[in-house]
């Protein structure tokens, strides 16, 4: 009696992160799940109902959890970790928040492609980002010294949330920090790329909107703006960059490019906070955190 051949591995797997997603936000989940022929692996840091975890089950997803909050980081390793057991070749990474087509899931794989023929083997390909109304898009320097491919520039890192990460590149790399948690575990991750032989690169033919925080803050005067976030999220981020520097893969350029801009992003969040001083303690708890590495789950997480 014959039998059916067994479905080829897929190549790509789709992995979502999600943390306290609100109504439209889990009803844009159920609806890219049904969508997407994909597979897709969700990660539920807390908050997704039984009753949407069982919607997801039932048209194919596999939602993974922990059973409390272990960071973006831990999240992403769980995710990777279950889509290289499936047999996936790379992993699509999104937040509850992406919005992003299959379409532009199969030009990052065509991207990646590309790639594979460079000296360089690419660890990660990503969209160009663009700002949500209201939002402030993510910027990525141009990693010096390496020309473009085409419509691909090569990037010093990427942020996870649209990045097609190729598996047996993360395999080698090696995992997330899930110590940072939260912040800079994108960036960490690919200088340790570049560090390993391995390229980041930004695919400028396709973009992604970014909604980090929950609007902007901007100084005129000091040329900046930045993401409006609560205060234990930036402490965490300022924890972070400031661990990152005695990390011998972070290159020093972005070190000293760093130590002049973070004081100037927290004495702006300070300001936008009302100059309270609970918000400044906070804020210099980070930094010492940092200094001391302290990591791990960040103080006043919710």
């Amino acid at each position: 009696m014959s039998t059916s051949p067994a479905s080829p591995p897929p190549s790509v797997a789709i992995g979502v992160t999600v943390f306290r997603p609100d109504a439209a936000q889990a009803a844009a989940l159920r609806a890219r799940v049904e969508a997407e022929a994909r597979p897709t692996i969700v990660f539920d840091n807390g908050g997704l109902s039984a009753e949407d975890a069982a919607h997801l089950r039932r048209h194919g997803a596999r939602v993974l959890s922990a059973g409390r909050n272990i960071g973006v980081g831990g999240a992403l390793d769980a995710i990777a970790r279950a889509a290289a057991e499936a047999g996936a070749a790379c992993l699509l990474l999104l937040d509850q928040d992406a919005a992003f087509s299959p379409g532009q899931v199969s030009e990052l794989e065509a991207a990646l492609a590309r790639l594979r023929g460079l000296d360089r083997p690419a660890a990660v390909v990503g969209p160009r980002p663009e700002a949500a109304p209201g939002r402030k898009a993510p910027a990525y320097p141009r990693r010096p010294d390496i020309p473009d491919s085409g419509s691909l520039v090569p990037v010093e890192f990427l942020a996870t949330s649209g990045s097609l990460v190729d598996l047996a590149a993360y395999a080698r790399i090696g995992p997330f920090r899930s110590d940072f948690f939260i912040d800079g575990v994108d960036l960490e991750w690919c200088f340790r790329a570049w560090e390993r032989g391995y390229g980041c690169w930004m695919e400028t033919g396709t973009a992604l909107p970014h909604r980090v925080g929950a609007g902007v803050i901007r100084s005129r005067l000091l040329g900046i703006e930045m993401p409006r976030q609560p205060p234990f999220r930036m402490a965490a981020y300022l924890r972070n960059s400031v661990y990152a520097w005695r990390l011998p893969h972070v290159p020093r350029r972005w070190c000293l490019r760093q130590a002049a801009y973070l004081p100037l992003q927290a004495l702006l969040y300070w300001a936008d906070a009302g100059y309270r001083p609970s918000v400044l303690a906070h804020l210099a708890g980070g930094v010492l955190d940092g200094l001391r590495g302290r990591l791990g789950q960040p103080r006043g997480l919710p």
